[in-house]
């Protein structure tokens, strides 16, 4: 795995569905979905981040490292994250962990109506953020940042040096934008504003592995992507706004 900066206490964790966990799952050996697991080793503390396929497979994770769950970052809403119906098939989620462990789902606020939706969770299951809110994790701050276009309440996570994309910025392209609740200007202005600011030496860590590497320095992505291609928001709608 890349190495970046971070406090000796963090504890980080990038898995594969299909590999690294629910190994046994077709689907999820196909969907190539990322979940982390983002903690405090000191404390013994964990969030994980996108649960979805196996909830057992990765409470078993976290317990054969000596953490324990202590809640869930929802990127968006879409079932590969949070679990749900997608294509006649049932993904265990978010609902399925709650069964095993009481810990809180945040969510970004206007995903909320959509999450509840996907998973059939309550509002008391969910803690609504805003963009900048952090979670604390024992002594580890985790930021949120609102990045819609894919979704209306798509959200990433800066924890030191590092930053959790979901499906808002993969290595190779960003999320689909032809989707319910997707926007392509919203996207355009995630890409070019909201990260703007996001030094180009945080380690890019996506929500799927749609590319040989699994991380990537942001300012490698910023001038590989082709999505960065595009010097004006109508040359990238015309490209990108499906």
């Amino acid at each position: 795995m890349t190495s970046v900066h971070a406090s000796d206490r963090l504890y980080f964790r990038q898995l594969l569905s299909g590999q690294d966990f629910a190994t046994a799952d077709p689907l999820a050996r196909q969907m190539v979905n990322f979940c982390y697991l983002i903690g405090d080793r000191e404390r013994g503390e964990a969030l994980l981040v996108d649960a979805a396929y196996s909830v057992d497979d990765l409470l078993a994770i976290l317990e054969a490292d000596g953490m324990r769950p202590a809640g869930v970052l929802a990127t968006h809403y879409h079932p590969d994250h949070v679990g749900g119906s997608m294509g006649g098939m049932r993904i265990e989620g978010a609902a399925a962990l709650l069964e095993r462990v009481d810990v809180p789902i945040h969510v970004q606020r206007d995903e909320v109506p959509w999450v509840k939706r996907a998973t059939g969770l309550q509002d008391a299951d969910l803690v609504a953020h805003d963009s900048g809110d952090v979670v604390r994790v024992g002594d580890i701050e985790v930021r949120l940042l609102h990045t819609p276009g894919h979704t209306p309440g798509s959200q990433c996570f800066l924890v030191e040096g590092r930053l959790v994309s979901g499906d808002t910025l993969f290595l190779e392209g960003c999320g689909r934008t032809d989707l319910p609740g997707s926007d392509p200007v919203a996207m355009y202005e995630t890409l070019t504003t909201r990260l703007a600011h996001v030094p180009g030496d945080t380690i890019l860590f996506p929500g799927h592995r749609y590319s040989p590497e699994p991380s990537a320095p942001l300012d490698r992505v910023r001038r590989e992507n082709y999505v960065f291609a595009p010097r004006s928001a109508e040359a990238w709608l015309a490209m990108f706004g499906r």
